[in-house]
């Protein structure tokens, strides 16, 4: 159950991120607001079916950091240098593709500057990130069957004569 989860929230990341990379329209202070908070509503559905261990809440990290990317001030120096510290879990193709599309929908928000995103970019120039921008979300986690041991030990099997497994012999 727990790694049936852990598959269904990273492809409700991956859909969700790559929606995000891919559309102008949703890259605003208000979209942050609303993915930060319906995410903490699966966070809390998680914790309350006890699948918090699952690994469920880490496929979500690079949503979590996208939603504060679009909520965080993006003017100064300290701002680049908090975005860069918070956004690990996001590559630098993807900030930079985030504050390329971010658009403001009041007058109390305005747009990136290029030179705010150059600084950004500078920032996170160290980094080596793999140069991807969207997400597979047809990635798939392999699963694991734990080892339940018999408490029949193999010399006090008996083989039935009619399986015509003569071959086998004991030892």
């Amino acid at each position: 159950i727990q790694q049936v989860f852990k598959q269904l929230f990273y492809m409700i990341n991956a859909v969700a991120l790559n929606n995000l990379l891919l559309r102008k329209d949703v890259c605003s202070w208000s979209t942050g607001m609303q993915l930060r908070f319906n995410i903490s509503q699966l966070e809390e559905w998680l914790h309350g079916k006890n699948l918090q261990q699952s690994g469920a809440p880490q496929t979500l990290e690079p949503l979590i950091q996208a939603a504060q990317l679009l909520q965080l001030k993006k003017k100064t120096t300290e701002d680049a240098e908090a975005i860069c510290s918070l956004c690990t879990s996001l590559t630098t193709q993807q900030i930079v593709k985030i504050l390329n599309l971010y658009t403001p929908v009041n007058e109390f928000e305005e747009r990136v500057t290029v030179a705010f995103i150059r600084d950004i970019q500078a920032h996170l120039q160290e980094r080596n990130d793999a140069p991807q921008l969207l997400l597979d979300f047809k990635h798939i986690f392999p699963v694991l069957f734990p080892f339940n041991p018999s408490s029949i030990t193999m010399d006090t099997i008996h083989i039935p004569a009619s399986l015509n497994l003569e071959f086998l012999n004991k030892v």
